[in-house]
């Protein structure tokens, strides 16, 4: 497998910048994967995920949303989330010159929550959607869910959550997936959090087996 290399286009406004994983024997098929409100694409288990989709074929990249691109730390900036979707917007663009295949779009909390609303308002964009610990409501406040959107979303997607993630829980998982239209899929992680509990060699299996739901929902 190639070494994943730094990534920039400033062709578009916000930029695409990130790291793009290269296979050595492609199956014309692009991924791309973003991160949460507190980290960046170099997180761990998004470096992980990265290379077990390019050692099976996937182009992917890994992309900083544009909040990031523009402060190193901090969480988003607030009343600018469209911005960052216009972000993610630009990635699959710029990816779409570069591959023949299917588009896949997806991330980490925040980043995640992002793609789905993204694809809710474009539901043409992508072929599917890779959701890592979805926030559906901050922690201790399950009353201020994060659902509006789903009845538009149309998406195939594959939903991986922790069992003690306090941003959802599966229950409330299981009854918010129930607003999509489009056909869902709910892995979860027994016994994590919201981090999915990959650190280090800790759940070293999990990038692998996240794959392996994919392939058999997406083909």
């Amino acid at each position: 497998m190639q070494q994943p290399i730094a990534f920039q286009d400033d062709s578009l406004d916000p930029a695409v910048s990130g790291f793009l994983h290269s296979p050595e024997n492609g199956n014309g098929d692009t991924l791309i994967l973003t991160h949460g409100a507190g980290s960046n694409c170099s997180a761990p288990l998004l470096v992980a995920l990265s290379e077990v989709f390019a050692v099976h074929g996937y182009v992917v990249l890994r992309c900083d949303l544009p909040y990031r691109q523009e402060r190193r730390v901090g969480p988003p900036f607030p009343g600018k989330a469209e911005r960052d979707r216009a972000g993610l917007r630009n990635a699959v663009s710029v990816l779409r010159k570069e591959v023949a295949g299917r588009i896949f779009l997806g991330g980490h909390s925040y980043g995640g929550r992002q793609s789905t609303m993204l694809c809710a308002s474009e539901p043409e964009l992508v072929s599917g959607l890779l959701l890592l610990s979805y926030p559906l409501h901050p922690p201790r406040k399950p009353e201020q869910l994060r659902v509006q959107h789903l009845p538009d979303l149309r998406s195939l997607s594959l939903f991986v959550q922790g069992m003690r993630d306090p941003f959802g829980s599966v229950e409330e998982m299981t009854v918010a997936l129930k607003l999509i239209p489009a056909q869902t899929e709910l892995m979860i992680v027994e016994g994590a959090g919201h981090d999915l509990g990959f650190s280090g060699k800790a759940r070293a299996e999990l990038p692998a087996a996240i794959f392996a739901r994919f392939a058999a929902i997406f083909g």
